[in-house]
């Protein structure tokens, strides 16, 4: 699968990547992003992205420890796949 690769990916653009060091950082223990990482993706994303992304991550990450310490085992529900998000569509002016 591409994501665990995503650094040597053709799959992913700079953006996409930046977006996965960061998750993989924020969810090291301890969390290990760097200003860089943040101040990079605050340009791109602005700061409601920013913040979007950072709950995405914190939220998946509360989830997996939670099951983890309930021993919450796979469904199988989605065995080897993912589910992206989708894409938004455009804003249109006002």
């Amino acid at each position: 699968m591409a994501v665990t690769s995503h650094r040597h990916s053709s799959a992913f653009d700079d953006l996409e990547r930046r977006v996965l060091d960061y998750a993989e950082a924020l969810t090291r223990t301890p969390a290990d992003a760097t200003d860089v990482m943040v101040d990079a993706l605050r340009k791109d994303l602005g700061e409601e992205g920013l913040v979007e992304l950072t709950a995405t991550i914190a939220w998946e990450n509360f989830r997996a420890r939670f099951n983890r310490g309930f021993d919450v085992e796979s469904q199988g529900f989605s065995e080897g796949a993912c589910c992206p998000i989708p894409e938004r569509p455009p804003v249109a002016d006002v």
